[in-house]
């Protein structure tokens, strides 16, 4: 699909999305080798916006399956239609023809089988924040990322005609599994650099002026390096530029900042710690 590290990182830019060197090699050989993408690091490093992008890029049908506890196969993968079996049934019953209830028409797809769906058009596959579901869930996976193929046991063998681009990724409230980790190539995902943040942060929201935009992000860089229960990812720091310059904001201020604050910190004890250390000192850093 590429046919080198560069024409990646240029293809994911021209969609929208900064990568450095290390992500655009593994997304490169990911794309190149056909293997899932799993992509493992805290929430707000980008992880997501990755497959997104992906499939901005390659005009691909983006397939999310959200993962969440309690997540089965029914909900993930493919169901049969209990009700529409029964009608058919009982319309055999007064004398119709005898149904094939295992027939493809009466199977619900879901977002696993709807990937891989042959008589589908290719597909950016993306199982988000995998380390949410429940641990016995991946050993459905299994099959789908060594084979790109479902097993349905009443219909047979789903294979997909051109593999999907698969992206998984987990903010690592709990392990995934070996057999997933080694079925994929692997990245973590780490909180961008400063000059890459500032990058995106320019790429994201061309609007805020230069000047404010260079503030924010040593603004947030400073932030993340302090001991908060919840560092501000990428999403909240084009947020928070955007909010500053909706109020006309050329440069941060302390009274701007201490306004603001709930737009880059979602939890009232890293406000309240963040203000204790003194908005003053951190804003006139930042302006430096």
């Amino acid at each position: 699909m590429t046919d080198s590290v560069e024409t990646t990182r240029r293809l994911l830019e021209n969609a929208g999305y900064i990568a450095d060197a290390p992500l655009a090699t593994v997304v490169h050989l990911a794309l190149a080798m056909d293997r899932p993408l799993f992509l493992e690091g805290e929430p707000g490093t980008g992880k997501t916006e990755i497959a997104k992008a992906l499939a901005a890029a390659t005009g691909r049908r983006l397939v999310r399956l959200q993962c969440h506890d309690g997540l089965d196969l029914a909900s993930a993968a493919y169901e049969w239609d209990y009700a529409r079996q029964l009608i058919a049934i009982r319309r055999a019953e007064a004398g119709g023809a005898a149904p094939d209830i295992y027939d493809r028409a009466f199977l619900l797809t879901r977002p696993l089988l709807e990937a891989i769906d042959p008589a589908l058009p290719p597909s950016v596959l993306l199982i988000d924040e995998l380390d949410r579901a429940d641990e016995p869930f991946e050993a459905f996976l299994l099959e789908l990322l060594g084979e790109f193929q479902l097993s349905i046991p009443q219909l047979g063998l789903i294979k997909a005609a051109t593999p999907p681009i698969t992206v998984l990724t987990s903010n690592r409230t709990r392990e995934v599994h070996d057999a997933i980790r080694r079925r994929c190539l692997y990245h973590w995902m780490d909180f961008p650099t400063a000059a890459r943040e500032l990058a995106i942060l320019r790429r994201r929201a061309p609007g805020v002026e230069a000047a404010l935009a260079a503030q924010v992000v040593a603004f947030v860089q400073d932030v993340r390096s302090r001991d908060l229960y919840k560092p501000p990812g990428m999403a909240e720091t084009i947020d928070w530029a955007l909010a500053l310059a909706t109020l006309g904001e050329a440069a941060l201020s302390e009274p701007a900042v201490a306004a603001t604050i709930g737009v880059l910190l979602k939890y009232q004890d890293d406000i309240a710690a963040l203000t204790a250390m003194g908005l003053g000192e951190l804003v006139a850093a930042a302006r430096v």
